[in-house]
């Protein structure tokens, strides 16, 4: 009998059930269960906000890091506005955007844009 047991959980852990058995759609209703049942929590998969930080800035002038989601579709001669009232949104005052880089990886996609800003 304890044969029988071992031998139905090791046939389960190797899904070696033949297609359209019963024990086979029960093995993928268990795996879809878990798919769609279990919180997002668990797995710390949250989504990432756009966001705006602000680095170490050098002498009158402040440097921010903005994420590329931020400035995305921006026709690039309207970026520096764009970017300019997302930093006073966050900031809570009056910016003015000295120079505004885009950080490209590899295939020339924007990781993000660095802005800086005159104090």
């Amino acid at each position: 009998m304890k044969t029988g047991i071992w031998r139905s959980i090791g046939r389960f852990i190797l899904w070696d059930y033949p297609r359209a058995s019963w024990q086979y759609d029960v093995m993928v209703a268990l795996i879809l269960a878990f798919l769609f049942l279990t919180p997002r929590e668990w797995f710390r998969d949250q989504p990432r906000p756009a966001s705006i930080v602000v680095l170490e800035g050098h002498e009158g002038a402040d440097m921010l890091w903005l994420a590329p989601e931020l400035l995305e579709g921006v026709p690039e001669g309207e970026r520096s506005r764009r970017a300019a009232d997302l930093i006073e949104a966050k900031l809570g005052r009056k910016v003015e955007i000295v120079r505004l880089d885009s950080i490209l990886d590899a295939e020339k996609a924007p990781t993000g844009y660095l802005a800086l800003i005159r104090r």
